[in-house]
This record gives C-alpha cells, sequence and structure tokens, in this order.
C-alpha cells in the first residue's frame, strides 16, 4: 500500500479565501497566517501602541494629571438585633414583637446603634395584632357569656 498523497484532480482546486498561492501550483498552498501580517495590524507577540511591555512597572498617578484626594466612610454602625427580632415576631406572636420593640428602643437610645425604625415599626404593628387578638378574644368571651346566660346552662 502507497502512504503518499494523491495529487491528482489538484489542479482543479479553487482559491479558497485567506490562503495564498505564491507558487501558483495546488501542492504548495501555505495559509496567509504564516506570511507577515498586513502593514496596519501588528503581528502577534509585537507591542501594540499604549500598552507596556511585560516585566515594565507602571507608576500609578504618573501622567495622569492632579488626583482626586480619596475619600474614606466611616464604618457603618451595627443594626440592633432586637430590633429585627421585633419585626419579626410582630407578625409571629404580636405580643413579644411589642415587648422586644420597646426593649430595642431602649438599647439603641443607649448604644446608638441603627434599627430604630425596625423597632418602631414592632411595636406599632404588635400593638395593632394585640389590640386585634384582645378584640378576638373579647368578642367570644362575650358571645359565650350571652350564649350561656340565655340558655340557662
Amino acid at each position: 500500500m502507497n502512504n503518499e498523497r494523491s495529487t491528482e484532480g489538484m489542479d482543479q482546486v479553487t482559491q479558497q479565501p485567506g490562503w495564498s498561492n505564491p507558487q501558483g501550483d495546488p501542492g504548495g498552498a501555505s495559509p496567509q497566517w504564516y506570511d507577515q501580517p498586513p502593514a496596519d495590524q501588528p503581528g502577534y507577540g509585537q507591542q501594540q501602541y499604549g500598552q507596556q511591555q511585560y516585566g515594565e512597572v507602571q507608576q500609578y498617578g504618573q501622567g495622569y494629571g492632579p488626583q482626586q484626594p480619596m475619600y474614606v466612610y466611616p464604618p457603618s454602625r451595627p443594626t440592633n438585633m432586637m430590633a429585627i427580632l421585633a419585626l419579626v415576631f410582630c407578625f409571629v406572636f404580636a405580643p413579644v414583637g411589642l415587648i422586644l420593640g420597646i426593649i430595642a428602643r431602649k438599647q439603641i437610645r443607649e448604644t446608638g446603634e441603627e434599627g430604630n425604625g425596625l423597632a418602631l415599626a414592632g411595636i406599632i404593628v404588635g400593638a395593632i395584632f394585640t389590640g386585634l387578638i384582645v378584640l378576638y378574644i373579647l368578642f367570644y368571651v362575650v358571645l359565650f357569656g350571652i350564649l350561656f346566660a340565655t340558655t340557662g346552662v
């Protein structure tokens, strides 16, 4: 068996874009990317305008004009954990949310932490829900009182 390539029919090969054929024969085609890059494009490994070479150290602040001063923000104050719990518990068990909100407001005044709005919301929503629960219980106590008084049980 012959391991050499057959060149029969190679004279009918059309010129592919991106390939050059300097000798004019189809067997001698070489890809264009092996040749020199076009004059308007830098080759691979050549430095483009404005880029620094590897190993070069660029000093910060050179050639950029006057620099703006850096502003450092003070660290933020933490949020009071009781205030967060007050807002959560006012929806779960309203009286606990109300109590935690009152305690959180006192702690926030003493420590200067964030969360005053959360504690206030816990107090307001907890008080409303606690009032609704008390009205609900009073309604049923009065209803059963009237029911048992009329039936004589």
